[in-house]
């Protein structure tokens, strides 16, 4: 066999290993993306059940002049 074939196949699968790591990397982190998300989703959805009880027009005339 070929020496120069082996090393071809040989940096060739060292390269797919590479490119392997790399996407489950960033599988990894679009999972966590998407697990924050959701907190922040869950915690505003928290915040605006507080509020829900808040007579209307609060807040609506704020002056916040100096």
């Amino acid at each position: 066999m070929d020496v120069g074939a082996i090393e071809t196949a040989l940096v060739g699968a060292k390269t797919a290993e590479f490119q392997l790591a790399i996407a489950a990397k960033m599988l990894r982190m679009n999972a966590d993306a998407a697990a924050s998300a959701g907190k922040i989703i869950d915690a505003a959805q928290v915040n605006m059940d507080s509020l829900a009880n808040v007579a209307a027009g609060i807040g609506a005339n704020l002056d916040i002049s100096v």
